[in-house]
């Protein structure tokens, strides 16, 4: 019997093809975590090779590497056959921390050798039904087989070896246990001695987040220095020098074909409040950051952060921190300049999973008329699609990961829909791969391994599919590809030839 109070799961809506237009302010927003970066840069590829006019460019999450790339000219590095999701690096992102890893191997190894005794005592058991079973079938060898087997019980029960031996690997495998923690946490407090004061029991130092995020905030950062560097031999700089020097290059550039405006947002835990990064043209930039009439924007300063102004070094730290998981990584320190409205603090920032309402938002307010909306996560499932959930700590953390996230994007569109003259979601029907399988998993559904380089073709197939073909072929609009002035943005680099 039906159930009249059921109702299937549907695939995105079909976007109102009459609605786009290429003359109005045109946004692109990616949102997500982890591998759905590489569902990005095959949207990015598809929308470049139709040549999709795009004003704004703006990232949350693992978004944020699609954003700083494209607003300079420099998606390509993103799907390349030697591109950043095809490179074997990224199998390295969001890895165990490196104490984590290091005590699994040692307590691995000192239960293995706790368990070696039962081991030799099991064998020997096994030897004698087997010793049993040759000499009823007249084959030579039982005996020594049981003899063999006896002396090895001998040996590691001894009374001069056992007592001896086991106990004092014991200790030696948790004192290197103790320093192996007791050095990731020196070296943590190292690094935040002068920025940051912590608080709380030393042992929670040293367990600390369980995934690390500094391979992959290195894995963007040599990606983006070596776009930005071109073939220039120019060491990489720090945080905040490489967000000075990619400032510059994104305003002395924009206007120009390719280069776009961003804007990236993140979440400061010490403010408590979503903030904002945004480098913009006039006249949206003054009115992005212009202090409004009403309760909502009588902080603006302190949630609005100009990349073009005080914070014009701050362009890497807000990728990093939108790169920072919230609980499952430590966050990123943010020093804010001592003109901006923080005066001078240093705060906690990460990123927030359920915060592409707030995303969206900004770019309504940087005056965005349409919205072309990329995630890589399958709208909600319906009834009879349930799947084996994950057993793998990192599958299980994702699994979390995705379901808000998935939430979040179908509240932000129906919420904010009013605000945009038109949004254009582009989503996959299915993607098996989940916020950190960066180095595949098996699909139920295909009955085979899934890989970080199909999701990119994906992407790039789905840009066509439910964009390109549909939305830029039904609008009637002739669309030539942009010309490309890479010399611009690869035939130096601001700073370089000082």
């Amino acid at each position: 019997m039906k159930d009249e109070h059921v109702v299937a799961e549907t695939p995105p809506r079909a976007p109102s093809h009459s609605s786009y237009a290429p003359q109005r302010r045109t946004a692109l927003v990616l949102t997500g975590t982890g591998t759905a970066g590489a569902y990005h840069a095959g949207v990015l590829h598809a929308l470049h090779e139709a040549g999709v006019k795009i004003d704004l460019v703006a990232g949350r999450g693992i978004g944020v590497v699609g954003a700083a790339f494209a607003a300079i000219d420099g998606a390509e590095q993103l799907w390349d056959s030697n591109g950043l999701w095809r490179a074997a690096s990224v199998t390295r992102l969001y890895r165990w921390r490196p104490s984590l890893r290091a005590s699994a191997w040692i307590l691995g190894l000192t239960l293995t050798a706790v368990l070696l005794p039962l081991g030799a005592v099991l064998l020997a058991a096994l030897a004698y039904p087997v010793a049993y079973l040759l000499r009823v079938g007249g084959i030579s060898g039982a005996e020594a087989l049981t003899t063999g087997f006896g002396q090895v019980v001998e040996l590691v029960f001894a009374t001069a070896a056992l007592p001896t031996w086991l106990p004092r690997l014991v200790v030696m495998a948790l004192i290197v246990l103790l320093a192996v923690l007791g050095g990731t946490a020196g070296a943590e407090w190292f690094r935040a001695t002068g920025r940051r004061r912590t608080r709380g029991a030393l042992w929670w130092v040293l367990l600390g987040s369980p995934l690390d995020a500094r391979g992959a905030r290195g894995w963007f950062a040599n990606g983006l220095w070596k776009l930005m560097r071109g073939a220039a031999p120019v060491a990489q700089p720090g945080p905040a020098e490489m967000g000075q020097r990619y400032t510059d290059l994104l305003i002395e550039n924009l206007g120009q074909p390719g280069f776009r405006e961003l804007l990236i947002t993140a979440h400061d835990l010490d403010g408590r409040r979503d903030v904002s990064f945004a480098l913009l043209a006039d006249p949206y930039r003054r009115r992005f950051f212009q202090r409004r009439v009403g309760a909502t924007d009588r902080n603006r300063g302190l949630e609005a952060l100009d990349l073009a102004g005080d914070a014009r070094s701050a362009a890497f730290d807000a990728c990093a921190a939108a790169l920072s998981l919230p609980v499952a990584t430590e966050p990123w320190l943010l020093a804010f300049a001592s003109s901006s409205s923080w005066r001078g603090e240093t705060h906690r920032v990460c990123d927030r999973p359920d915060a592409l309402g707030r995303l969206l938002d900004e770019v309504a307010r940087a005056g965005a008329q349409q919205v072309i909306l990329v995630s890589a996560l399958p709208g909600p499932a319906g009834p009879h699609t349930l799947g084996a959930g994950r057993r793998d700590g990192r599958g299980r953390i994702g699994e979390s990961l995705a379901a808000m996230e998935s939430a979040a994007v179908r509240d932000a569109v129906a919420s904010r829909a009013t605000l945009f003259e038109e949004v254009f979601e582009i989503r996959p029907r299915h993607n098996a791969l989940g916020p950190f399988d960066f180095a595949g998993c098996y699909d139920e559904r295909s009955d085979r391994r899934q890989t970080v380089a199909e999701l990119v073709d994906r992407g790039y197939e789905d840009g066509y599919r439910q964009f390109v073909g549909p939305v830029i072929g039904a609008s009637g609009e002739e669309i030539e590809p942009a010309a490309i002035p890479r010399a611009a943005a690869r035939g130096r680099t601001p700073g370089a030839g000082a």
